[in-house]
């Protein structure tokens, strides 16, 4: 199953932030693994960068985003991908870019902690918790 990872769940794991971290470290780890085909969009590969070094530091930051360049493809962000997202019904450009990056990418979903932020989604959104517990369900 191709996903692409929202910003948030990723920084959750490299971020070590609680209550959100353990069941994001697992779906990268999926990911790793190859169970779950993961994406990034481009840009939030320099948020990722941007935010976690100023948290963790430039150095671990880049050791981190070097680990995470190896788990993920990751799908870039054009024109059209920008254009399209201003056309798009979402609260948030930034979020608009993310889905216009998963459709391009022909995903089956987004996994992101932020269904407000996608409320008007044409992809499925899928929450981490819920995706585990999916993904669980199905291996039994």
């Amino acid at each position: 199953m191709r996903l692409l990872f929202d910003t948030d769940v990723v920084l959750d794991v490299l971020l070590k932030r609680d209550p959100h971290a353990v069941v994001a470290a697992q779906l990268l780890s999926l990911a790793d693994s190859g169970a779950i085909d993961g994406v990034l969009s481009a840009d939030a590969v320099t948020t990722v960068d941007y935010v976690a070094s100023k948290i963790v530091g430039r150095l671990t930051s880049r050791r981190l985003l070097d680990e995470l360049l190896h788990v993920f493809s990751i799908v870039p962000v054009d024109r059209a991908v920008l254009d399209r997202a201003l056309r798009l019904d979402l609260p948030d450009y930034e979020d608009a870019v993310v889905h216009e990056a998963a459709r391009v990418a022909g995903v089956a979903g987004i996994v992101t902690r932020d269904a407000a932020g996608f409320s008007r989604a044409t992809l499925p959104i899928l929450d981490p918790v819920e995706l585990l517990s999916a993904l669980a369900a199905a291996e039994a």
